[in-house]
């Protein structure tokens, strides 16, 4: 079969209609376990990738060059709200793949389907597994008191330990006699990442420090 032949013709019968929904879940899957590749997406997001491609491609069927339909289709869609918290940009690029793959096989394109989703899929893990500067990134929170200046107090530490270093915000605590200052820092060597912390323990009068990854909330378009 060429690539480019739908496995439509004039009409649609039970068999093309099973393989255009079958070939859809298929692009679904295979998007669903790309989305799991050093991510911890929700089982309830993972789902709705599979079924949106077979959804969409059914909903394009039924429509299907009659006007009539395709009104009333919209409608239904119109009354639906959609909310969400800011999601992550791969994400809404899973999402988006899998509604092309979806109206894909509703023209019967089964073939392109699969090849688009396999080839997107394969390059999406592909680069997840490149060590961007945002994922070495560490997010450093200092607790000092009022009477430190902190405009460079740390300067010599962040030079001897990390690569990069930015002071993000700073913020009053304890009715403004205690500052929390917010860092992103990439550490030369994770291996002295205790070593690094007790140095900043005799700077800022062994208050409160925390050093974490940042999280992958974080993210957000």
């Amino acid at each position: 079969m060429s690539l480019f032949e739908s496995v439509i013709g004039n009409d649609i019968t039970v068999t093309t209609y099973m393989i255009c929904i079958g070939a859809a879940l298929l692009c679904g899957v295979i998007t669903a376990i790309s989305a799991t590749v050093k991510a911890h997406p929700t089982k309830s997001f993972l789902i709705s990738l599979i079924l949106l491609p077979a959804i969409v491609s059914t909903v394009i069927t039924m429509v299907n060059g009659n006007i009539g339909t395709g009104v009333a289709v919209m409608g239904a869609f119109s009354l639906v709200r959609f909310r969400s918290v800011p999601g992550k940009a791969k994400d809404i690029v899973s999402i988006f793949l899998t509604m092309t793959a979806g109206l894909a096989c509703a023209g019967g394109y089964v073939a392109i389907a699969l090849f688009f989703t396999v080839i997107v899929c394969a390059v999406m893990i592909g680069v997840s597994f490149i060590p961007f500067g945002d994922e070495r990134a560490m997010d450093l929170e200092i607790t000092i008191p009022e009477t430190l200046n902190f405009a460079d107090v740390f300067e010599d530490i962040f030079k001897e330990y990390t690569k990069k270093h930015r002071h993000i915000r700073t913020k009053t605590s304890n009715m403004g006699s205690l500052y929390k200052l917010y860092y992103k820092v990439e550490l030369k060597d994770r291996s002295k990442m205790q070593e690094f912390i007790d140095k900043l323990r005799c700077r800022n009068g062994n208050l409160e420090i925390s050093l974490s990854d940042s999280p992958e909330g974080a993210e957000e378009l």
